[in-house]
């Protein structure tokens, strides 16, 4: 008879416990919001109190300011803003929402008066810690988009700042530790230009990777290209095999980002070009952005919710090499995400050992339900349902 000894045993012991911790993993599933959805026409208008509370592991408000070195919500409605986060927190004790900072529109320019002194970036630490606290945020994320060469190294001392501060206001509080996050670029010009990776790994709890907007009405030359291709194109040469998610992702790792602290970027809008001959694959050329959407009211930019009405009476290719779809009606081209496209990269980040999914933005699905015919939030439950169990 084989004796098993105590060393074997613990091996097998920790094997199976390793095995079933691997099985029931949780994910995140990050959801920004924007502070701007509200004011949009019915029934494109999203207000947070209409969310359901369970739908995401974190929702983040998107975007605050900085005014002065201090923290500010250019909120008309702020007040009810902060009355909803506590309606949402009392329903769902286990969700986490933060407060980011920045943006597209805030640039680069509107963090530099604030990090160019060591006092000035203490009183925004401060600021922000306070504000947090006083309106019952769990955390901050920084949106700089994006760093400059010469801004890294400000950028890595404003984490490094705000992950000590946190630390120590942890230790003196009776609250959990404020969650400290960034989102950050997936373009490997900007990786290597913004980020010093492997110190930035030491002091946020996760990134959240904008891993859409690899093509648009911004390129020359201008042809058509997909918002967020899963993986490179058997057209793509030279710098433009980078332009998808699987480079990107499989990039910050190598530079030093733990698997487990990427969470990935899925966009639930899609870009938008206008044809400028008969051709319509990938790679056609094209005359200019697409036309507005009825809603979002802007050129080379669909939401998910418009893109399901322009579908009615468009032809729809599937891209086998990119695992997206694109539609074409008339001069009109869309590359966009749909629910059998997001469950793929779902499956992808599950592979790899991601922290989870990030969805830009959850105003921009079908929330209502009344475009798709596939129920309130369809790209969002699909990627909740592929993920299984979240955090």
């Amino acid at each position: 008879m084989r004796v098993i000894t105590m060393d074997q045993k613990s091996f097998w012991e920790g094997l199976l416990v390793l095995l079933l911790l691997q099985e029931g993993s949780a994910y995140k599933l990050v959801c920004y919001f924007t502070n701007w959805s509200q004011d949009r026409q019915e029934p494109g208008k999203f207000t947070l109190e209409s969310t359901d509370p369970f739908l995401c592991s974190h929702l983040i408000y998107s975007f605050a300011s900085i005014s002065n070195n201090k923290v500010i919500i250019k909120d008309e409605n702020e007040a009810k803003l902060y009355q909803t986060i506590n309606s949402l927190k009392a329903k769902n004790p286990k969700l986490k929402i933060l407060l980011s900072i920045g943006g597209y529109l805030f640039g680069s320019k509107g963090f530099h008066p604030m990090v160019e002194s060591s006092s000035s970036v203490l009183e925004f630490v401060n600021s922000v810690i306070l504000f947090l606290r006083n309106h019952n945020f769990d955390g901050l994320d920084i949106s700089w988009i994006y760093p400059s060469v010469k801004d890294n190294t400000h950028f890595t001392v404003l984490i490094h700042k705000l992950a000590e501060a946190f630390h120590q206001d942890f230790v003196k509080s009776t609250k959990e530790r404020l969650l400290l996050t960034a989102g950050v670029s997936a373009g490997r010009q900007m990786i290597d230009n913004s980020y010093q990776i492997k110190e930035l790994a030491k002091d946020l709890d996760f990134i959240n990777l904008l891993s859409f907007d690899f093509h648009g009405s911004w390129e020359k030359p201008l042809v058509t290209g997909h918002n967020s291709p899963l993986r490179k194109g058997q057209l793509d040469r030279g710098t433009s095999s980078y332009y998808n998610v699987e480079y990107a992702v499989g990039y910050w790792i190598h530079k030093g980002m733990p698997a487990e602290k990427v969470v990935m970027g899925i966009p639930t809008y899609g870009r938008s070009f206008t044809l400028a001959s008969a051709e319509t694959a990938v790679g056609a050329p094209a005359s200019g952005p697409g036309a507005t959407g009825p809603i979002t009211k802007s050129s080379g930019f669909l939401a998910y919710y418009e893109i399901c009405q322009f579908l009615q009476g468009a032809r729809i290719t599937r891209l086998q090499d990119q695992q997206v779809p694109y539609a074409v009606k008339g001069n009109q081209w869309v590359g966009y995400d749909d629910v059998e496209s997001v469950e793929i990269k779902v499956q992808f980040l599950k592979n790899l050992n991601l922290g989870g999914a990030m969805i830009w933005s959850i105003d921009m699905d079908d929330f209502t339900g009344k475009f798709c015919s596939q129920g309130p939030y369809p790209l969002v439950q699909a990627v909740k349902r592929s993920l299984g169990s979240l955090e």
